[in-house]
């Protein structure tokens, strides 16, 4: 078994607009498709190092009885409009280890221009103490956090 999923989707919007969601704490919360995430607060990152606070609902799993908690989002890959990576500060220290990425490539299909989307969930790094609950969620909850994206780029494109 992997330690990794990827998914993939083209997006008819430049990756400037797809960026500007990934960028945006609230952004996260918007194109979440797990229910975990319930709110956001800071600022719009902007470089490697930046943070924002998630609040959490483990409850909308129903895997492990965690209740309501924060985490922060640490970014650790930043180019913009081409990636967004981050890795998980959160209520377990020392961190457990896991990442999210969003990869964007300007392209075309069929002859419409957009941007091939690419999202990367790594836990590669997890110990072997948290490693028994991975990957928390599945392919077809990353698949459907692209689609929700597309929606939101859309509507905010509006």
């Amino acid at each position: 078994m992997t330690d990794q999923l990827t998914a993939r989707r083209f997006i008819e919007a430049d990756p400037s607009a797809i960026f500007a969601v990934l960028r945006d704490p609230e952004g996260h919360v918007e194109i979440d498709s797990s229910g975990m995430l319930q709110a956001a607060d800071g600022d719009p990152v902007s470089a490697v190092g930046d943070r924002f606070t998630v609040h959490m609902d483990r409850e909308a799993l129903g895997d492990l009885p965690m209740g309501r908690y924060d985490v922060d989002v640490v970014i650790d890959r930043y180019r913009t409009d081409l990636e967004i990576g981050w890795w998980i500060d959160g209520t377990i220290q020392p961190p457990i280890g896991h990442t999210y990425a969003y990869l964007l490539e300007a392209g075309e299909v069929d002859g419409r221009t957009g941007t091939w989307v690419t999202s990367v969930y790594d836990w590669s790094a997890v110990t072997d103490r948290w490693r028994t609950i991975f990957p928390v969620i599945d392919q077809t909850a990353l698949r459907a956090t692209l689609g929700i994206l597309d929606r939101v780029v859309r509507r905010r494109g509006q």
